[in-house]
């Protein structure tokens, strides 16, 4: 199993903590992981793009010439295609990208992006985080203590309203729970700081 440092929130050093090698210790598989993060970046896509075809148009009521006798094309409507202001073709209509992949192969995601922010060293268990009332400042020092103050996500067992208030003002910081966990915010954080709680339900949900 490997083993990491546990970790207190000021830094200090409070044993060692040993992560569940199914989840945390597994080789990560990069196909699998481009493939969710297609997966969570296409379901982001709002899909509201619209373009109007010839029906939708305004104008173009009247035939513009008759159509016998003029020498030109013969024309039905000023809003045919290939007049200035007519009707697009074949033009983007609203829509939703978004798919889902198999069960499996989603866990197997998360599973290679857990393992490969534990291979990279890029994991940071901390025993507990504990802030009486929501402040900024708090997280602040808890991030320079443990070195992860550039793009962090923290990890708790479960939701704490004092934390996430207190982690609000912080542009690259996130908070989530371990039922929240994705690998598109896993992937796009430098660190990731979970709580010994959270290591050990993500091991027994995910194993």
């Amino acid at each position: 199993m490997p083993k990491v440092a546990l970790l207190k929130q000021d830094g200090s050093k409070a044993g060692d903590f040993e992560l569940n090698d199914s989840v945390f210790g597994i080789e990560p598989n990069t196909h699998v992981l481009n493939e969710a993060v297609l997966m969570q970046r296409s379901s982001l896509r709002q899909g509201t793009h619209a373009v109007k075809n010839r029906s939708q148009v305004r104008g173009g009521g009247a035939k513009p010439w008759r159509q016998k006798g003029t020498g030109r094309a013969r024309q039905g409507s000023t809003r045919s295609p290939q007049w200035v202001g007519g009707g697009t073709v074949f033009g983007p209509t609203p829509r939703s990208y978004s798919y889902k992949l198999p069960k499996k192969v989603r866990r197997l995601a998360l599973k290679s992006a857990l393992s490969s922010k534990a291979k990279e060293e890029d994991l940071i268990v901390v025993e507990s985080i504990a802030i009486d009332a929501p402040k900024t400042k708090e997280v602040v020092q808890m991030l320079n203590a443990l070195n992860a103050d550039k793009k962090a996500l923290i990890v708790t067992a479960d939701r704490d309203e004092t934390v996430v208030r207190s982690a609000n003002n912080l542009q690259n910081v996130n908070v989530l729970t371990v039922e929240e966990v994705n690998v598109l915010d896993l992937l796009t954080h430098d660190k990731l700081i979970i709580t010994k709680d959270a290591a050990e339900k993500a091991g027994e949900v995910l194993a």
